[in-house]
């Protein structure tokens, strides 16, 4: 069998959560070095899942011995350490979203490019059965042609999700998350219509503010913590999405798609994952995979699907230039 070494960068909730678990079940994975500025985090980490830790990420980017690298660092790195990785001959995954422009997001690709590496983003919601069974129904024109949409991805702020548990969290700050909730969670579901469409999104009319969130000072935080918008693809699908830091309930990750012959429902009812409700009155209902949430980590396949791409050197399932399309899209949303 074979085997791989991996690194991650950045020891947060997302890389014990979802990146070291997933590698450390995946049979392919034999070491796993850990880096993070604060050395705690690392050391942690390569206790709980038996690796080991980086001193310096050069030292982890010049490891000879590591294959591929996991991105898990802040907004503002990643164009930096991802680049820095693909160039020093590692294939890399890095978390959403890509970068925090669009330049940083050419750059990456770029070096992707030029080392002959692999680049895969970690957008997961590609990854549930219950978004695979709806791409399956569209493609099969089961419903006729999808008309419209309506998404939404909302819960109680990142504050509640990070390691910190604080609201001194760098999410909320302009200089390293830069985009907010749109990046957070937004880039999600541009990312998951462009994939469910077979389509880009290319008009955006939007709204965007901080409505309730404050920082460890009790100032208003310094990006958005809401954002609604009205989009239009290159095929012609319109639909509405709204992403929110502010959903002080159940959380809402949920996604419907008005055909010519009925409505897909996508985590819209807890008991069906997929409903099918027809124009002729009838209901199919699809229970699959619950959704992911904050309280509910499960295996998202991306690690597996990433693995899988270096193993039988294919092209990963979420590409650089995936990744780019929805960038541009969260860029617009936020310059309206």
């Amino acid at each position: 069998m074979i085997k791989i070494n991996v690194g991650i960068i950045g020891c947060g909730s997302i890389a014990r959560s979802r990146h070291a678990s997933e590698y450390r079940a995946n049979p392919h994975v034999a070491d796993i070095v850990f880096y993070d500025r604060n050395r705690h985090r690392a050391e942690a980490l390569a206790k709980s899942f038996d690796g080991r830790v980086a001193n310096t990420v050069d030292t982890l980017l010049n490891d000879p011995s590591i294959d591929a690298i996991s991105d898990c660092s802040s907004n503002e790195s990643h164009h930096i350490h991802s680049t820095n990785a693909l160039l020093s001959g590692k294939h890399v995954l890095c978390e959403k979203p890509i970068a925090i422009s669009v330049a940083h997001a050419e750059k990456m690709l770029r070096a992707e490019r030029q080392s002959g590496n692999k680049l895969m983003i970690a957008h997961n919601q590609r990854f549930t059965e219950s978004h695979q069974k709806a791409k399956e129904l569209i493609e099969r024109k089961e419903l006729g042609d999808v008309l419209t949409f309506k998404t939404t991805f909302g819960h109680q702020g990142p504050e509640s999700w990070g390691t910190t548990k604080s609201n001194a969290t760098w999410f909320f700050k302009e200089e390293r998350s830069h985009l907010g909730v749109a990046g957070d969670l937004g880039i999600h579901k541009i990312d998951l219509i462009h994939y469910l469409l077979d389509d880009e999104i290319d008009e955006v009319l939007s709204f965007h503010g901080t409505l309730d969130k404050i920082d460890e000072n009790g100032r208003p935080i310094e990006v958005s913590d809401n954002v609604v918008c009205a989009l239009k693809t290159k095929k012609g699908h319109i639909g509405t999405a709204s992403f929110s830091w502010t959903y002080y309930g159940a959380e809402d990750n949920s996604t419907i798609l008005y055909c010519q012959k009925g409505i897909i429902k996508i985590y819209h009812q807890p008991q069906a994952q997929l409903l099918v409700e027809m124009r002729n009155g009838g209901v199919v209902r699809y229970e699959l995979d619950p959704i992911q949430t904050n309280d509910n980590q499960t295996n998202t396949g991306v690690i597996d699907a990433f693995i899988d791409s270096i193993i039988h050197d294919k092209e990963p399932l979420v590409t650089g230039i995936d990744a780019l399309r929805s960038l541009k899209v969260i860029e617009k949303i936020l310059s309206g």
